[in-house]
C-alpha cells in the first residue's frame, strides 16, 4: 500500500508542477494531495517536500496558515485571467466563452478569499 501512495503522490506532484504552468491544471489540490500520500506512504518523501525550498514552504503557507503571498496572489490571477481570456476569446460558442469568465471569476473569488501572508 506504501508503494501505492508513493507513486500516487509522484504523479500528482508532476501534475502538480506542471499545473504551475498551465492554468488549467490545478496545482494547489494536487501538491497537497501528494503531501498527503508521501505523508501516508514515505516519510523521506514527506520530509523532502515539507522541506523543498518552494514548495515546501508553499504548502505550510497554505496548510498551517492559511495564507497566499500577494505575489503569488498576483501571479496567479494574471496567468489565470490571461489564459482563460484567450481561450474565451478563440472558442466559438457563446456558453463556452461565459463559462471560460464564470470559472475565471469563481476561483479569483476563491483565491481573494485567502489571507494575506
Amino acid at each position: 500500500m506504501k508503494i501505492l501512495y508513493c507513486l500516487l503522490g509522484t504523479l500528482s506532484l508532476i501534475v502538480g508542477i506542471i499545473g504551475i504552468f498551465l492554468p488549467v491544471l490545478p496545482t494547489t489540490p494536487l501538491i497537497l494531495l501528494a503531501t498527503y500520500c508521501y505523508y501516508r506512504g514515505s516519510r523521506h518523501m514527506y520530509h523532502w517536500l515539507m522541506h523543498h525550498p518552494y514548495l515546501g514552504t508553499y504548502i505550510r503557507n497554505f496548510t498551517e496558515k492559511k495564507v497566499i503571498p500577494l505575489h503569488a496572489k498576483i501571479l496567479t490571477l494574471s496567468l489565470l485571467w490571461a489564459s482563460l481570456l484567450f481561450c474565451a476569446y478563440i472558442l466559438d460558442p457563446i456558453y463556452l466563452k461565459a463559462l471560460m469568465i464564470a470559472i475565471a471569476i469563481g476561483v479569483t473569488w476563491h483565491i481573494l478569499s485567502y489571507r494575506l501572508k
